[in-house]
């Protein structure tokens, strides 16, 4: 992406007037999107972005710009800004002898999207509508979004790091409106990997849309929710967003050192029931919080995080792992070459246990079970959340019964982890995610075998 020479010389450039640790990144993003709204293309859209974003370090001050010049001239201007920003000139020179590093990729392309027609991608989208639609005449509106993007990135330091990585991801999600005596109910499926257009060898979009319509209506039949401490089953996969807001953030050593972390002091300390194992893994293969380097160069890591209820260690990034004199746990993430990283999860996952998942509902003699959880709210100094709940369904005497709605799950993250009596065999990853922190979104993943709370607070509206 740019000449070694120039990278050279522009660290040179960062580095001249005193910093002591430089870095250049370059990235070169381009995107597309296809938007199908009530039968009619309402979007279709294409982008390219590119530039540099320079970081220099001078003691604990850090000294950042950005630019979308790439010529020697706008790097070396921008270096020299960043440089300004951590401290003023000293002079001295000094040259970083780069070393070409590579890590190898999680998975391969098999079809590049930019190489598929936009005709191609709009059919998938009128499939999705069509079959949507057939699933009753109650479905009166149904969105189907299709979106890829292929970002090559370029990292180099002044420890002498040379690397990159190319990350093609490709998505496609359906959302339903169903109406009925109950008023508006919705239903949403999405697909998403860091794979090519193959993905569509994968996944059917047409039963993504069945089960998109499906979830909406049957939510017209549902019951309100129940109000009250209950057990609650969480279902495969679609509960992981839970722990990843409630307690994945948490174990971001940025807010450890701020003191905005529930699980601050605690490392080596019982945190979570016995039967539970907590990673972050940037290296699982095709999932949607996957790469090869992080955005500081750092190959992608699979970070246990918490042991058999233990916590063994945070998540890390360059700097912050620097200070503490360790390697950075591959978690250096940014939105782009404007942003400066900072450590971010990848894919937050709770191994499997051996307890089959019918077992634990069976044992459950009265609670929810939730298959899929929505938005939420969480203080991560505290791990107090709520979490909507948009596919949920009664538990009585041991079976899943009538589905539920209007209802939230109200507890604190580092409790829940303590009142998981019960872990399934049956882990699956849930659906693509942006985490969203300090205004900046990342692509990330999260999975979870089926679970049981032994008690959280459903906020619901029955009397």
């Amino acid at each position: 992406m740019l000449d070694e020479a120039v990278i050279q010389r522009t660290l040179g450039a960062a580095l001249r007037t005193g910093g002591e640790w430089a870095e250049i990144f370059v990235e070169d993003k381009r995107s597309s999107s296809a938007v199908l709204d009530d039968g009619k293309v309402e979007e279709l859209t294409s982008g390219r972005d590119r530039g540099a974003g320079i970081r220099v370090v001078v003691g604990e001050t850090t000294g950042f710009a950005h630019t979308a010049d790439l010529s020697e001239d706008g790097l070396r201007t921008a270096a020299e800004a960043a440089a300004a920003a951590a401290r003023g000139g000293s002079g001295g020179t000094r040259v970083a002898d780069l070393s070409r590093h590579t890590a190898p990729r999680p998975n391969e392309v098999g079809v590049a999207p930019e190489d598929v027609a936009k005709a191609t991608k709009v059919e998938l989208l009128t499939r999705a509508d069509r079959v949507a639609r057939d699933q009753g005449s109650a479905i009166t509106q149904v969105m189907a979004r299709y979106g890829d993007s292929r970002r090559k990135i370029l990292i180099a330091n002044s420890d002498g790091l040379l690397t990159g990585d190319d990350q093609v991801k490709t998505l496609f999600s359906v959302s339903c409106v169903a109406f009925g005596d109950t008023g508006m109910q919705t239903g949403r499926e999405s697909v998403g990997h860091t794979i090519g257009f193959e993905l569509f060898d994968q996944y059917d979009v047409e039963d993504l849309a069945r089960r998109a319509a499906e979830r909406a209506l049957t939510k017209l039949h549902a019951k309100p929710a129940p109000s009250g401490t209950l057990p609650v089953v969480i279902g495969k996969g679609g509960g992981g967003v839970l722990f990843h807001e409630a307690c994945g953030h948490g174990l971001e050593a940025d807010l450890v050192g701020k003191s905005a972390s529930a699980f601050k002091g605690k490392v080596g300390e019982q945190v979570a029931s016995p039967l539970i194992t907590l990673v972050d893994d940037g290296t699982i293969a095709g999932e949607w919080g996957c790469f090869a380097v992080d955005d500081e160069g750092r190959p992608a890591q699979r970070n246990t995080l918490i042991e058999d209820g233990v916590l063994t260690d945070y998540m890390w990034d360059h700097l912050r792992a620097r200070k503490e004199g360790r390697e950075s746990s591959g978690n250096g993430r940014r939105q782009s070459y404007q942003h400066l990283p900072m450590v971010r999860m990848t894919n937050t996952v709770i191994t499997n246990g051996d307890t089959d998942p019918d077992d634990i509902v069976a044992g459950t003699d009265k609670g929810v079970y939730v298959a899929q959880l929505g938005g939420g709210q969480v203080n991560t100094a505290t791990g107090d959340f709520v979490f909507g709940m948009t596919e949920a369904y009664l538990i009585e005497g041991g079976r899943i019964t009538d589905p539920i709605r209007e209802g939230n799950l109200i507890g604190n993250g580092p409790e829940v982890l303590t009142r998981i009596d019960a872990l399934g065999n049956d882990f699956a990853m849930g659906s693509p995610g942006m985490c969203g922190k300090d205004g900046q979104g990342v692509p990330v993943g999260d999975g979870v075998p089926t679970l049981r709370v032994t008690a959280l607070t459903v906020g619901g509206t029955a009397a």
